[in-house]
């Protein structure tokens, strides 16, 4: 093959994957229209398929069915979260942040400043309608996260570590809930500074277990 056949060939190749990448988008963001409100079992393919001006066969091709196109929205919605937190903490490590809790913090706030961009998502997962399997996948996922926080912290691999970066991790999610039903950014601004607060107030990295269980009597 010549070279300037071998640049075609790379070109059309390059075109192909560009829209099959459109393609699997353009599904993807009419299934998050139709699953949110109509849910999963209630949502039809043909249904998604009309959203997105495509074809039953197209969705088949990059999906597999109504299962799979389920958990091809979740993962995206967990990778773009975690995408988006892990590029605010490298922003803050480049801008000379080096605490391991202000950068806690900084993916903390990312994460639930997420939650409200994508809260109809947010109330489709807590809605519990989903395809067999999927709560496990979901508790799967959020062990990650956890151990993903407990890396960011820098946290030790004592029970007490454990506990304490298992605890942070359920108050942010919590919140992040609490924000998937807000109606108002202000209220979803007020949980994501009171999340915030209270992770400083809890002062995560100093936490001694022995003088806690034995506090001072006056």
């Amino acid at each position: 093959m010549t070279r300037k056949a071998e640049r075609i060939s790379a070109k059309d190749n390059a075109w192909q994957w560009s829209r099959t990448e459109q393609t699997r988008r353009t599904l993807l963001d009419a299934a998050r229209e139709v699953f949110c409100e109509q849910g999963f079992t209630d949502t039809a393919i043909v249904a998604v398929v009309r959203r997105a001006g495509s074809s039953v066969g197209s969705l088949y091709h990059h999906f597999g069915g109504k299962t799979e196109l389920f958990v091809a929205l979740w993962e995206d919605y967990e990778n773009s979260r975690e995408r988006e937190a892990a590029e605010a903490v490298a922003a803050a490590r480049a801008a000379g942040e080096t605490d391991p809790l202000e950068l806690f913090l900084v993916g903390t706030r990312s994460f639930l400043e997420g939650c409200w961009r994508r809260r109809d998502l947010i109330e489709l997962w807590m809605d519990g309608d989903g395809p067999p399997g999927f709560e496990l996948m979901r508790r799967a996922r959020g062990r990650e996260w956890i151990r993903q926080n407990s890396v960011l912290l820098e946290a030790g691999k004592e029970p007490v570590d454990r506990l304490v970066v298992g605890v942070l991790t359920s108050v942010i999610g919590e919140a992040g809930r609490e924000i998937g039903t807000c109606a108002r950014k202000r209220d979803a601004d007020a949980i994501c500074h009171a999340t915030l607060a209270l992770i400083r107030r809890l002062d995560p990295l100093h936490i001694d277990p022995l003088r806690t269980a034995h506090p001072r009597t006056h």
